[in-house]
């Protein structure tokens, strides 16, 4: 009887060797397939890494420089000639954006006449001129035209840097200029006749700066002037007088004083924010029924663009 207990128990340890043989054999065979599909898979990636091209540096610099190449020579294909006539304010502003433009576009000349704004709107008009120029907006009259705003420019109301006077209120300014104050110790000022100096009629300065005021038609004007250089001059000449100017012209001229206008000063950053009243719009009118030459297409875009806000700037205006 003992004799067949022993050999049952070893014919039991005997099967349980065997499975534990056959458990081990299997979980070592799952994980060598394991092993071996992460093997792939990593090979598989160093593979597909290996073969995406790599952009160096100088690959990089020569693909913009072949960008830019095809640029200029697409804009060196562009040639002819645009005219614009108009506003004799927007001289500066006209003066850095032309040589900027001629700068890319090296086959293509515009011209600037400085006539006045009224002068530049008739030019549209008539088709004298590709781009009619006026530092005013259009008046209902004036049908068949389109303005658009290049920049925004302040009114400044100059006066000799004799006077006394730092400050007016938009109603002592009107007094002024219509003929109702003529004596500057009527605004705090010093016991003297005021000379009242201003653009001849047609200028957009004029225009703008009567309509905001609120002294169109009324003003009583000891000269009338052509241009803002002119009346700056004018003013810087004479201790009496008053005048008005292109803040981005009066701004930089330091032989006349640029007041403030009701405790606001005359600056680019109370311009943009519309806390200084004074201020107008620069325009660049084209026919409606005229279809622009490709140059002169070319320019308008160029101008109306948001790469020419530092050209802008640098001429003493706000772009839009």
């Amino acid at each position: 009887m003992k004799r067949i207990s022993a050999l049952v128990l070893a014919l039991m340890m005997v099967l349980s060797l065997a499975a534990c043989g056959s458990s081990t054999d299997s979980t070592t065979t799952e994980a060598e397939d394991t092993t071996a599909e992460t093997e792939t898979q990593e090979a598989d990636t160093t593979e597909e890494e290996a073969t995406e091209p790599e952009v160096t540096e100088d690959e990089a610099t020569e693909a913009d420089a072949a960008e830019e190449e095809a640029s200029t020579e697409a804009n060196a294909d562009l040639s002819g000639t645009v005219s614009t006539n108009g506003s004799t304010s927007m001289e500066k502003v006209m003066s850095i954006l032309i040589e900027a433009f001629e700068e890319q576009y090296p086959n293509v000349t515009v011209t600037y006449d400085a006539t006045g704004s009224g002068a530049g709107i008739t030019a549209a008009t008539e088709g004298s001129a590709d781009i009619g120029l006026a530092s005013r907006n259009l008046k209902d009259e004036e049908t068949g035209l389109t303005a658009y705003v290049v920049a925004i420019d302040g009114i400044a109301v100059i006066i000799n840097p004799s006077n006394t006077v730092e400050d007016l209120t938009l109603e002592q300014i009107a007094g002024l200029f219509n003929g109702t104050i003529t004596n500057w110790s009527e605004v705090g000022g010093e016991d003297m006749e005021v000379a009242v100096i201003g653009r001849e009629a047609g200028s957009g300065t004029r225009d703008g700066f009567e309509s905001v005021v609120g002294v169109e038609d009324a003003c009583v004007y000891d000269q009338e002037l052509t241009s803002t250089g002119s009346v700056i001059t004018a003013v810087a000449q004479n201790q009496y007088a008053i005048g008005y100017a292109s803040l981005s012209e009066a701004a930089e001229d330091d032989s006349v004083k640029v007041i403030s206008v009701d405790g606001v000063a005359a600056t680019e950053d109370t311009v943009k924010d519309g806390s200084y009243a004074i201020q107008r719009n620069f325009n660049m009118v084209v026919n409606d029924s005229a279809t622009l030459s490709d140059a002169a297409q070319a320019f308008l875009d160029f101008c109306l663009s948001a790469d020419v806000a530092d050209y802008i700037a640098q001429a003493g205006a706000i772009q839009p």
